[in-house]
């Protein structure tokens, strides 16, 4: 490979007395599914080995607390004055370093956030908690902290990094940002002191520097600090990034990279802008650490929506940035950064910015991603990957999400793979959303797994129905069944009008929908397609019989939807039920009631998918192993089917 495509994304960088082989670093993420003493169990080392093994420069681990009495956030996370954690966290640095990746300790404390249980967004407190300044939070008074207590702050976060060098750690990253302890005594936004601690820059950043020399005098002053800050925070109250280039010009000769995220994460309409929804361009955060950085003299790391190579590849070469820091992408993808260097990104596994896997962690303590099945399960996969299995015949019907996952894993696995598909082109039905702007990062995954079907040693059958007749021919060992659903029209008078389409029609022919509409179904399908309408300029109103948007189970995309929903002014009318169509609108009954009438030259049906379960149990008796996966068992979502194929796939041949 004498012309390297991406040069800048894999020069090496040295950072105190650690060199780190790209610039591609794995951002911290937690892992909550811990031990019922909060340790670390078996399935978290392989979480953030497979980062290393991915080729990642640096890896960081998720929140190690440095506090348990006074820093803590919830129970699901790793205190670093417990001696019982040395151990595991040593473990989980070797799982790290043995793959030539820096393990990156990432040190925390809650301060004002402490000691309650952290439910999603505010859940009731039950402790005692201390913050720069007194306030009321979630029902309490926050005291503030003492000057005894400051100084405990500090000590606490300089043993820790002690304690993590000891485990085998290569660096610290001290998180300074998204509205945690150390942020809260930086942001003037909530530190209202009078003393040395707050009021000037140069007080508010006291706390941070003193942590930054006892770790330089206890770990070294070779033994290099990351620090994130957030270059803004994002909302109204908050500060802008001219504040976030003064707190990088206080610290900056303190620490050995800057690491600049934006907002507080207890302020929900900024959750999905320090984790970027897909309504969101890629590296749309990037701006706050570009203008930092002119203003700096030390390596300055990025993060937020990043993954795309030549995007990255832009960044580093223009001096935008001097490392790039990626989470979701790496929980999509591990293998990104060897994909990258190896020519092979045309492979990698995009994120879509979902959000699946963060609610998913809010809710099983798991990130469950939904275009990598492997992801949650990163200790069965290598398990899986050193076992053999006998060879098997596999058809698969279908060639939609889970129809190209289950051929694709099949034939990784070593199977003879016949993938038959009734239409003439792979993608399945989700297909008719890929001219939409925030679903861009799917068309894009639905390409990379054809290119992925047609590299590999699949007998790819289009324009093909599978009979019971046809399958009998074929003699498979295997039928896996991916068939899909269909959209339900809902039984309502009108609902054959001309003025009428399904959710399906709409996406693939916008131009058929008219000035203004009323889509019929507040669900995920009904809630996107309506802001897609209205991105088109068509005045929306949405009409849904349940109290709230159904979200599918993916939380945090619901937020994200909630927040998009006014920019575009959508009519939502929940408590509401459609009774009749007329070519002049939709006819529908409040629950006390009361009827009301929206106007509209469309009506665009979106209530739900029918599976095409009979279709799929006709063949049933064709194959001596039979599997039915994604939506034609339940319709669900792209998380659901990819996952189902993979997990079936992995274990043909050894049942």
């Amino acid at each position: 490979m004498s012309e390297f495509k991406y040069p800048h994304l894999f020069e090496p960088i040295r950072l105190g007395n650690q060199l780190c082989r790209n610039r591609l670093f794995g951002a911290p993420t937690g892992y909550r599914n811990m031990t019922h003493d909060s340790i670390y169990p078996e399935e978290a080392f392989q979480y953030f080995r497979r980062k290393a093994m991915g080729g990642c420069g640096a890896v960081s681990t998720g929140e190690f607390i440095v506090d348990s009495k006074y820093g803590r956030g919830n129970d699901e996370q790793i205190c670093l004055d417990n001696p019982a954690s040395f151990l595991p966290i040593g473990k989980l640095a070797f799982a790290i370093t043995r793959y030539g990746a820096v393990a990156t300790a990432e040190l925390a404390h809650h301060g004002m956030y402490s000691n309650r249980d952290l439910a999603i967004f505010g859940a009731t407190s039950t402790g005692e908690a201390y913050g720069p300044s007194e306030c009321e939070l979630d029902g309490r008074i926050i005291k503030e902290m003492p000057e005894e207590l400051i100084e405990n702050m500090i000590e606490k976060f300089i043993d820790g990094a002690v304690f993590c060098k000891n485990a085998g750690y290569g660096m610290v990253m001290l998180h300074a940002g998204h509205g945690w302890g150390l942020h809260q005594f930086l942001s003037p936004t909530f530190n209202k002191r009078k003393d040395r601690w707050g009021g000037s820059i140069e007080n508010r950043s006291r706390m941070l520097i003193a942590i930054c020399e006892g770790i330089k005098r206890k770990c070294g002053p070779k033994f290099p600090i990351e620090v994130r800050i957030s270059g803004s925070e994002c909302y109204d109250k908050g500060y802008g990034v001219e504040e976030g280039i003064e707190i990088a010009k206080a610290i900056e000769n303190y620490i050995d990279l800057l690491h600049v995220s934006v907002g507080t994460h207890e302020i929900q309409e900024v959750f999905t802008i320090t984790h970027p929804s897909m309504f969101l361009g890629d590296g749309c955060n990037v701006k706050y650490a570009a203008e930092i950085k002119k203003h700096v003299g030390i390596p300055v790391a990025t993060v937020g929506a990043l993954g795309d190579p030549a995007q990255m590849e832009e960044i580093i070469a223009s001096g935008k940035a001097d490392v790039i820091e990626m989470a979701r992408s790496l929980i999509a993808d591990p293998d990104l950064p060897n994909k990258i260097r190896a020519g092979r990104e045309d492979e990698i596994k995009v994120c879509m910015r979902c959000l699946n896997c963060f609610s998913n962690q809010q809710v099983h303590g798991v990130k469950y991603c939904a275009v990598n099945p492997e992801s949650g399960h990163e200790h069965e996969t290598l398990y899986n990957m050193r076992q053999q299995a006998p060879r098997k015949k596999v058809l698969v019907v279908g060639g939609g999400i889970g129809g190209m996952e289950a051929a694709i894993t099949c034939a990784q696995y070593g199977h003879e793979v016949i993938l038959c598909e009734k239409k003439d082109v792979l993608g399945g039905s989700i297909l008719c959303e890929k001219n939409v702007p925030f679903k861009s990062k799917l068309d894009q995954y639905i390409s990379n797994q054809i290119t992925a079907i047609n590299r590999a040693p699949i007998d790819v059958r289009m324009n093909t129905t599978v009979t019971k007749e046809y399958a009998d021919e074929i003699k498979p060992d295997v039928i896996i069944a991916a068939l899909g659903a269909r959209p339900i029209k809902p039984p309502i008078q009108g609902i054959d009008g001309k003025n009428v389409i399904g959710a399906e029609e709409a996406y693939i022919n916008p131009e058929k929908v008219g000035k203004s509409c009323v889509v019929l179904g507040g669900g995920l399908v009904g809630i996107e397609m309506a802001l897609y309408m209205a991105m088109l300029g068509r005045k929306v109103t949405v009409v849904e019989m349940l109290d709230s948007i159904n979200d599918g189970g993916n939380i945090l995309h619901g937020v994200a939807l909630k927040y998009e929903i006014p920019k575009w002014d959508i009519d939502l009318n929940f408590k509401t039920t459609a009774k009749e169509i007329s070519e002049k609108g939709v006819k529908c009954v409040k629950e006390d009631g009361s009827e009301v009438f929206f106007d509209a030259e469309t009506v665009i049906y979106a209530v739900g998918q029918r599976p095409l379960q009979d279709e799929a149990l006709d063949l049933r008796f064709c194959a001596p192993e039979f599997y039915m996966i994604g939506d034609c068992v339940t319709p669900k979502n792209i998380p659901n089917a990819t996952s189902q194929a993979y997990d079936i796939s992995i274990n043909i041949g050894r049942i």
